[in-house]
């Protein structure tokens, strides 16, 4: 009984597994009979053994069937190694047919490499045709009269199908048209100028070729718009005369905070001077006293120098001015 279990299930996934042979082998028998249909010789060996390399039959021979009704020449065994490689092989394959109508010279190694790289060949074999036009974000550049200026610019441009492989994208471009758009407007002698021929600018942008080494031909650089900013020259200005002014006052403070210094020096000389005025003068009776008792010094002496003290006071207090009593009126 066991063993008629066991080889029931076996069956049943035998059956099952024929199924699904049987289903894939379906669906490459009708890809090979429309590939052959649509005038593509392929063998359905050949089929079978790319689903056995995990390379998508169909995938191969719908593509196939494009190349040849496009009258383009293309081998299997390129697809399937584009394929195997990570490519997108229906994209190529279109590229290809698009250039080939567009009379773009474009051969199935150049565009697998383009795909390889990153890059969308069927969009750059689109924008060969029809330019794209990218938009600057908005670039501020000063004039040399100090007013600021703000251009927009739209640059119109074509994919340069040789240099896709390895050439600078669109934020090169960008750059590059920033830079030129400052570079022309801080040349400019008046802002004036540039307001009035704008044009200016996009000739002289152009004059660099800055798509060399990109994957873009510049065909055109239009500015869009130009408004005026700030005005930088009197904003420096100002930011110099305050520097000046605060300058001059640190200056000044520092030449005030040296005259109080001074004066303050000479002040404490002068406290020094009286007070040794003072202790001298407080000397004067004891030398006076110590005269008398040496001897050196008499009482007459001692009344003429009192009288001559008395003299130089009474100078003193005429040489000061009176003040005059208050004036009172004829009625009081």
């Amino acid at each position: 009984m066991e063993n008629f279990n066991v080889l029931l299930i076996v069956g049943i996934v035998a059956m099952l597994a024929l199924l699904v042979v049987l289903f894939m082998l379906m669906r490459i028998i009708a890809i090979w009979i429309q590939a052959i249909f649509s005038g593509v010789r392929i063998s359905l060996l050949e089929l079978v053994l790319m689903r056995v390399r995990k390379v998508d039959p169909a995938t191969i021979a719908t593509s196939m069937v494009a190349a040849t009704k496009a009258g383009l020449v293309i081998n299997t065994k390129e697809l399937e190694a584009h394929y195997l490689a990570g490519g997108n092989v229906v994209r190529v394959v279109n590229a290809l047919i698009s250039a080939d109508q567009a009379n773009i010279d474009l051969d199935f190694k150049a565009a697998t490499a383009i795909d390889l790289a990153g890059r969308d060949v069927l969009e750059a074999v689109k924008m060969s045709v029809n330019p794209k036009v990218i938009e600057s974000p908005p670039v501020t550049a000063v004039a040399k009269d100090g007013i600021q200026l703000i251009a927009k610019a739209r640059v119109t441009v074509r994919a340069n199908i040789k240099q896709l492989v390895g050439g600078a994208g669109e934020e090169t471009i960008l750059a590059r048209v920033g830079e030129g758009i400052v570079t022309s407007i801080g040349s400019a002698a008046s802002h004036k100028a540039v307001l009035e021929n704008p044009d200016t600018i996009s000739k002289l942008v152009l004059q660099k070729g800055l798509d060399a080494g990109t994957a873009f031909e510049i065909l055109s650089i239009d500015i869009a718009d130009v408004d005026i900013g700030k005005n930088i020259g009197a904003e420096l200005q100002i930011d110099q005369a305050n520097a000046d002014k605060n300058i001059a006052q640190a200056k000044a403070e520092e030449r005030r905070a040296m005259a109080v210094a001074s004066e303050q020096e000479m002040k404490a000389k002068a406290e020094e001077a009286r007070a040794n005025v003072i202790q001298a003068e407080a000397e004067i009776p004891k030398a006076l006293a110590d005269a008398f008792r040496s001897g050196n010094l008499g009482v007459m002496d001692y009344y003429k120098f009192q009288n001559i003290q008395a003299d130089t006071d009474m100078r003193e207090n005429i040489a000061k001015p009176q003040q005059r009593p208050p004036h009172k009126d004829s009625d009081g």
